[in-house]
This record gives structure tokens, sequence and C-alpha cells, in this order.
């Protein structure tokens, strides 16, 4: 793809593109060939994470491919003191950005002091504070005001959010490097300087931010042709200054471009999925619900599958909203009982026979049984599907006079009524989940009405505290996602919880929310030590204790445990392992890298 632009004079030799010592990366089946377009799909501009998980895990550190330890990555080495305090990174000598620019200490300190500790740019100050320090070209030091124990676990986990703010680039839209920013701005016609470096450095403009600046270099194997949200495909080309190469020493990736459809139709995906025109994908595509016919069609499709093995915890966990606006659901919602109850009422193996293909187990909101952190209590109390325990508990709540439908009355002497809210466009299998909901629980006298919504609207709904049930998926239940991420036993997560006045309490230090109840405050008190606590034993125990915590409250009420899952790939498209770990954490498919996959 180079080689016309290196004989004319237009771009370095190999030799001179590639850092002094490249990462080396071993190919799953065998050193590939050049060449090809991966095609692939988004469900809506929203659906970018698809890009950071396919072409954006390029943090300083990364998790290895079998997701069971931290290795280097654009950093060739890193340590910690011993209080975890400081942590030191240590970069490639001569690795440079897709423009040809050395890539070094001073990108990483830029970012972290100029951006993240600039509150005109970032409003809100990091809990724990930190500075990096310029050690020398190659070395860069983080300095917290506290312990951060996470401090590796997140590095390794990052879509490459510190490695993509090139200093010399960005640097002439930030005000404290260029006194004439405003004639920029001017020209831009931005309200003000954050307004233009938001826009040109990628951030604040929503989802898939990272791929919406063509202009801006990056480190990723690929860069931005054809930028996020310019018309129906994102697509992007070969870096040819990427710092990788394979077992032979030829650079990475093989594959020319990568093409990202923008679909509004999941239904659609699943089509071109069938018709073979997605090369390789498992997001969206990779339901229980269209496997057997995604099966069928392998053959004229010539694709095969790959397995992805879930660290999700749960297939629905539905959380009813205890910091309700409205006083009498709140009440209710609030009574333990009441939640053991609809626990009770459910019956979870005619939920998994009927919506997911017979695969999975009954199960709570427990990390996975694999997990260092798995609860045996937390994972199996209240499964058992019994309407008449269920319909005894519930009475103890003191809510057992009913209407003429058999309904019960609430504590202001209305029907016990709530709008359960799923979004279908992420798992379709919701819909009958939910109106399986509405018949067991009417048994025992609360009516639901099911409500699908768009995502965004759903994610608006449950931040601003306007919804009554909600059920999304029991993600991050293993290992080191339970540790950076408990979205489902504290409330710390901007996705969904059962407490969002709890969550606006904690992320705004007590301005605003809601001061949360005793066991939901002391959760939050321990997951505050584990994020300055630098031993990992330490760590560890703390977590257990959360989630012994949460078998105590009963917060949210869990449905199954997931099977493993599946992708499609091309017959083809090559280097793809047979299986992998899925997870957000680590970015599946990003963690087995596909700067070596080729198309044969």
């Amino acid at each position: 793809m180079w080689a016309k632009l290196v004989k004319d004079g237009d771009l370095p030799p190999l030799k001179e593109r590639l850092p002094d010592k490249p990462l080396v990366i071993e190919p799953v089946e065998g050193p590939g060939v050049y060449g090809g377009t991966w095609h692939t799909a988004l469900l809506g501009v929203a659906d970018a994470v698809w890009m950071d998980r396919t072409i954006g895990y390029e943090g300083l550190l990364r998790w290895s491919p079998d997701f069971t330890k931290i290795i280097p990555n654009v950093a060739e080495s890193y340590e910690s003191s011993a209080d975890g305090t400081t942590h030191t990174f240590h970069l490639r000598p001569g690795m440079k950005w897709s423009d040809g620019e050395p890539f070094t200490a001073d990108d990483i300190v830029f970012y972290q002091n100029d951006v993240v500790n600039n509150r005109e740019i970032t409003p809100i100050e990091a809990k724990n504070p930190s500075v990096a320090e310029k050690v020398d070209d190659h070395t860069v030091r983080f300095v917290f005001e506290r312990p951060e124990g996470l401090c590796i676990k997140k590095h390794a986990s990052s879509s490459g959010t510190f490695v993509r703010f090139p200093k010399h680039y960005l640097q002439q839209f930030h005000k404290s490097y260029n006194p004439d920013v405003d004639a920029l701005v001017e020209e831009a016609g931005a309200d003000d300087w954050v307004e233009l470096f938001g826009t040109k450095a990628c951030i604040g403009l929503g989802a898939g931010e990272t791929y919406m600046n063509p202009e801006c270099p990056t480190v990723y194997a690929w860069r931005t042709i054809t930028a996020l949200g310019d018309g129906q495909r994102a697509i992007v080309e070969r870096n040819p200054y990427y710092w990788k190469v394979d077992t032979e020493g030829r650079q990475l990736p093989y594959i020319d471009r990568v093409n990202y459809e923008i679909l509004g139709d999941a239904e659609v995906m699943l089509l071109k999925a069938m018709n073979g025109e997605i090369d390789m994908q498992n997001r969206t595509i990779g339901k229980p619900r269209n496997k057997p016919v995604l099966a069928k069609n392998r053959q004229n499709g010539d694709y095969r599958f790959f397995e992805t093995v879930p660290t999700s915890m749960n297939t629905t966990v539905i959380a009813l909203n205890l910091t309700h606006k409205d006083p009498a659901k709140r009440e209710i919602f609030n009574q333990r009982d009441f939640r053991v109850g609809l626990s009770h009422a459910i019956n979870r193996q005619e939920i998994i026979d009927v919506v997911f293909q017979r695969q999975g187990e009954p199960w709570q909101t427990s990390p996975r049984k694999e997990s260092l952190f798995y609860d045996e209590r937390l994972a199996t109390q209240y499964l058992e599907y019994d309407p008449a325990l269920a319909d005894r508990i519930l009475d103890k709540t003191g809510y057992t006079e009913r209407d003429s439908a058999g309904f019960r009355l609430g504590p202001d002497g209305r029907r016990i009524s709530a709008q359960i809210t799923f979004v279908t466009s992420w798992t379709p299998q919701w819909a009958d989940v939910a109106d399986l909901l509405k018949s067991y629980w009417k048994k025992v006298g609360v009516d639901i009405s099911p409500q699908a919504q768009d995502r965004s609207l759903w994610l608006e709904r449950s931040e601003a505290n306007d919804f009554d049930i909600s059920m999304w998926e029991g993600e991050l239940g293993y290992d080191a996602d339970v540790l950076l991420r408990p979205m489902w036993y504290l409330p710390l997560d901007g996705t969904i919880t059962p407490g969002p006045l709890w969550r606006e309490w904690y992320h705004s230090r007590g301005a605003s929310g809601e001061k949360p109840p005793e066991l939901v405050a002391r959760t939050l008190e321990i997951y505050d030590q584990i994020q300055v606590t630098p031993g990992e034993a330490d760590q560890h125990a703390l977590m257990k204790e959360i989630l012994e915590i949460n078998a105590e409250m009963f917060n949210v009420i869990g449905i199954s445990l997931p099977a493993n899952n599946y992708g499609v790939v091309k017959n083809n498209f090559r280097n793809v392992p047979a299986s992998m770990r899925d997870s957000v954490t680590c970015l599946t498919p990003g963690l087995t890298r596909p700067e070596q996959y080729f198309i044969e």
C-alpha cells in the first residue's frame, strides 16, 4: 500500500517509520497477507463503541488475549511505588503518530495536565487528582495525592484515552499554548476556545467522538478517513506509522481499511450477515435467537462462527427505581420484601426455555461462578419459583387490599402499577421477558406495563431519575470487571442504577442528589477505600465485603446466567481465535489484536 509513496519519497522507508523496538505480535494462525477491506456495521452512530472495541483498544497497557494478565502495549514497561501514589510508564523510543511526528512523554503530560486537569475543559476534578511528570522523552510518571490502587488496571482497560491527544497538533487550539487562539475560534465559528478544542480533540462530541476528526493524528492501527457522522459509513485506513510488527518483522495491520456501515435496524444487520456482507462481528448480531437462522445460512453466506465467553453475569437485571420521584412508588420499591416477593414470582426456567434458547441457568446479580468474586448467597437467593410464597411475602409488606381486578393497592390507595422499560435494539428478547414478567406479577397482584424505548431516550430517563422499573444486561461479572466498574453493586455507573439520586450525590460529593441509606453509603465508602488500597489481596477482600452487603440489601433482581455466545466471521477472514472472552473491560474483540486479522 505504501510502496509507491516510499519510492516517490513521500513516505519514509519502513525502518524509519517503526520505533526502535516495535511490539512483536504473534498471529493466531500465522503471518497474513496485506490488503482488503473489513466490512462491519454499527446500529446507529450511538453504537460507535464497536469502533472502540475493534480498532480503539490501544492504551498504555492492555489485557492479554486470554484476559488473565496485564501486558505492555504503547508502554514498553511500567512500575508502581509500594504505596501506590506514583505509577511510571516507559514509552517506546522512536514511536510516531500517524503523521510521522514523534510520540513522546510530552503527549501524555499534555493530556493529563492540560486537558484532564484544566477545569475549563474538564470541569469536574477527579476524586484522587494526579499530575503527570516528564522524567525524560520516553518516561512519564503519574503522581497522585493519595494511593491509586486501580491505576494499572484502569490503564489496561482504557480505549486509548491517554494516547490519543497529540500535543503537536492540539496545542494550537489550547489557550495556554496559543495566545492567538481567538482568531481560530472566530474562523471556526465556535463559541470559545474550549468548544474549538473539544471539536478538534474529539471530546464532548458524544458517541464515537474519537473518530470524528480525520485531521487529528492517531497511534491506532487505522486512522480515520471518513469521519463518523459524515454520511452512512465511517472508514478508517491503515496507519503508515503503526508501531507493531508480526513475527517476521512485517508491519501491521494486514488489512487496508475498515468500513463501518451505519444501519438503523438490527434485522437489516442480521440479513447482511446472512448474505455474507459482514466480514467479522459479534456485537448486535450475536444474539441467541439469531443463531438458528445464521446456522442455516452458513454455506450460502460463506461464514463460520466463533465463540465468545461472556464476563457478563446476567441476561436481564431488573432495577426498581429506589429514588423514585413518586413517594408512593418509592415507599413500595424500597421494601425489601416487595423485591423478594417479585423475585419468587418469576418463573426463570420458563424464561430460559422460551426466550433464551434453553441456555443458561437461574441467577441473581452475583459475579460468575468462575470469578474470584463469586458469592453463592448473592447468586442463588430467592430464585425458587413459588407464586404462593411470593404472595405471602408480598402480604408482609402490608399491601393486602386489592382492587376489583385483583391488583394490590399501595399506600396512596391506588393500584400498584409500574412501567418496565427496556431497549430492544440492544437485546430484542427483553420484550418477551417483559411480557412474561407482566403475566407472573399479575398473579401476585402487581400491574406492570412493558415499554420498549430508544436507547438514547432510555439513557436520558435513567440519568434523570425518570423511570419506574428498568431492565439491562448484567454486565461486568468477572474479576477485573467487578473491581473496575461494579455498576450493579453500588450507585456508581452512568448507564443504569437502582438509585439515580444516590449516584448523583456520590459524584457531586453531596452537592446534589440524595444521601443514600446506611448500607448503600457503606458500599460507597468501601469502594472509595478500594481505590486507595495498593494491595490486590486487600482490594479483593473489600470487594467481597461489598458483595456481602448486596446480598443483604437485595436491591436488584436477576433472571439468568448468560451462556457462551458467538460471532460470525467470513471463511476467508483469518487469525480470528475460535474462542475469546467477551468483556467491555478488555474491549472484545480488541483483546485478540485485530491488527493481525487478515483477508485471504
